[in-house]
């Protein structure tokens, strides 16, 4: 069974074991997947409401646009919970390949190589996406149903969480690659993604909390 198909209490019960996965990497993009299911919540309680049919027609189209978009991230994010842990897998199969002779170990060390580049580009693309989630998600804050504008600072916080595990798995496992520039360029397009998110989250969490006091 995928691990997005199970239920919430399988799910935690099969990290909460003595098997390495699904571990950080498939719970940061579970994190995400959950984080924009809350945003778009607060969409789907706006469409309809008076206050959200008396905006301007230009700001009710552009939060379905924002909307629609989360709604594709989302499907995106949600096949990576399961790709997270087929990447270790895929690892953890590359390293326990025989190495008798020069060609198992050539074989191997190729092995060895594709799989660490595979368990670095799925977490990054979690991450990825979890920034382009977050950019969407102030419009929303902006012009969406009010009573349910803490569902959307939950959400925020989540897919910052998921951003942010998915890359400390990303640079975990640049630990392994033998091509250090390749290695440099992700790790340095990790820390801006890192710090554009920090940024929107306190962003909106700010604007939140001022709402709300």
């Amino acid at each position: 069974m995928k691990l997005i198909d199970m239920t919430v209490t399988n799910f935690a019960n099969e990290v909460d074991s003595n098997s390495p996965a699904p571990g950080g990497g498939s719970v940061a993009a579970l994190a995400s997947d959950i984080g924009i299911g809350l945003s778009r919540m607060m969409a789907h309680l706006s469409f309809g409401k008076k206050k959200y049919e008396a905006l301007d027609e230009s700001i009710k189209e552009e939060f379905e646009i924002k909307f629609d978009k989360l709604g594709k991230i989302r499907d995106e994010i949600s096949k990576l919970v399961d790709e997270d842990t087929k990447s270790f897998n895929e690892f953890m199969k590359a390293l326990k390949m025989p190495k008798d002779t020069f060609k198992q170990i050539t074989e191997r060390q190729k092995a060895m190589t594709e799989a660490t580049l595979y368990s670095v580009k799925v977490p990054y693309k979690t991450a990825a996406l979890s920034l382009e989630a977050m950019k969407e998600l102030e419009f929303l804050v902006d012009n969406g149903n009010q009573n349910a504008i803490t569902d959307i600072g939950v959400g925020t916080l989540m897919l910052c969480t998921g951003l942010e595990g998915a890359i400390l798995n990303v640079k975990v496992n640049l630990m392994s690659m033998e091509n250090k520039d390749l290695a440099k360029k992700y790790a340095d397009s990790c820390a801006e993604m890192l710090a554009q998110g920090k940024e929107i989250r306190d962003q909106i969490l700010d604007k939140i909390h001022s709402s709300i006091e």
